[in-house]
């Protein structure tokens, strides 16, 4: 079974930074693609941001020049770095990861549990 976990959400004013974490764990062989969306809970999730393993990524409109997407594969770990935070970023930032194959061959597709990220003054 193979869990993502992030971390780093949290509270921001306007204008300010944060960095989201999120480590997969588990039989995990290889991950093609890992990324972030962001929803409400119960509700349709938007992509945020992917990045493949070959390093190839791909952002919303509504955050290109703002969001940095990055990843350590051999620590199956992928990181947002966000900056310059709008109100209308607030959301629950979910971490993905998609086209992953376990060590037995089996492929998977897997969701964190969502981290809160909050833009108020």
């Amino acid at each position: 079974q193979v869990q993502l976990v992030e971390s780093g959400g949290g509270l921001v004013q306007p204008g300010g930074s944060l960095r989201l974490s999120c480590v997969a764990s588990g039989s995990i062989f290889s991950i093609y693609t890992m990324g972030w969306y962001r929803g409400a809970p119960g509700k349709q999730r938007d992509l945020v941001a992917t990045i493949t393993s070959g390093g190839r990524t791909n952002y919303a409109d509504s955050v290109k020049g703002r969001f940095t997407i990055s990843r350590d594969s051999a620590k199956n770990m992928v990181y947002l770095q966000m900056n310059s935070l709008k109100p209308e970023d607030t959301a629950v930032y979910y971490c993905n990861a998609d086209r992953g194959y376990t060590n037995y061959g089996a492929e998977f597709r897997s969701w964190g549990q969502g981290t809160q990220v909050t833009v108020s003054s």
